[in-house]
């Protein structure tokens, strides 16, 4: 799996895969630079008059929920229902599911249009399941990723799609597959949008193969450690973020196999 996250992370700084990103405001800038650094360009586009050309020129597609209006909410629907109908892979961040019927019911209508992979913190994943019940504190997590690993098996078969779940651990979970992230630092949670950042960099990815699962495990796990070496150095949340960029910019194939930590099950 090391050497597929490496291969992977080498196309991605040859191809430099534009990645279409429908956002939410507080993290743009972030993910923006996370993409730069990792090697891939950003765009953000949010009309829904024009968020179906830049589907047609990108190379992949991101939706994160965090900020919603019914203009953003009409543009994300009309931009992923485009990239199934020409084949772009797309990601869903669902942000803060559970905190609103209008929120919930944009999240069903996507869920419907069966995302090629989905990435949140585990009060999130729980709540897409079942949304009856949201387990949720506005954007934060009041769950441990792994009490949310049922969940998201049950949701990877409901829609067929990626599952990654964000946390102490992070796991990724396909059909037949399921791996385990331990890189990671507590620090990373004081800084807003680092999750929203691996789902972006999931995106670059799913720009450069069709191995779906790969693309899921490199970006989730490339954030993950970016996020551990920038903290060595860090003095508090702040410099953290630096770092990070800066930490992501030298990712490389000695860095990678000397610090990432993973597990590979098939099942």
């Amino acid at each position: 799996m090391e050497d597929s996250i490496i291969n992977l992370l080498e196309q991605v700084r040859f191809e430099k895969p534009l990645v279409h990103n429908i956002t939410n405001l507080v993290v743009m800038n972030t993910t923006a630079n996370a993409l730069l650094a990792l090697g891939a360009s950003p765009v953000m586009v949010h009309s829904p008059l024009e968020v179906r050309e830049v589907v047609d020129i990108a190379q992949a597609l991101v939706i994160n929920i965090g900020t919603l209006s019914e203009h953003t909410a009409e543009a994300m629907l009309v931009a992923t229902e485009h990239a199934n109908t020409i084949g772009r892979p797309w990601v869903l961040d669902p942000v803060g599911a559970g905190i609103s019927a209008f929120r919930n019911d944009l999240l069903s209508n996507l869920l419907a249009l069966k995302p090629t992979v989905i990435r949140g913190n585990a009060s999130e994943i729980i709540t897409l399941y079942n949304s009856n019940q949201p387990n949720t504190k506005g954007v934060d997590s009041t769950a441990d990723s792994k009490d949310a690993l049922r969940f998201g098996k049950l949701l990877q078969q409901h829609t067929g799609s990626i599952i990654c779940i964000s946390g102490n651990i992070d796991y990724i979970l396909s059909e037949k597959h399921t791996v385990e992230v331990y890189n990671g630092h507590p620090l990373m949670t004081q800084v807003t949008g680092l999750g929203c950042s691996a789902t972006a960099l999931i995106g670059a990815f799913l720009a450069v193969t069709d191995g779906h699962f790969e693309a899921a495990v490199a970006g989730v796990s490339l954030l993950s450690l970016a996020g551990e070496l920038a903290a060595k150095s860090a003095s508090g949340p702040g410099t953290l973020q630096l770092n990070l960029y800066d930490e992501l910019y030298r990712l490389n194939a000695e860095r990678l196999q000397s610090s990432l930590k993973i597990k590979h099950y098939a099942h």
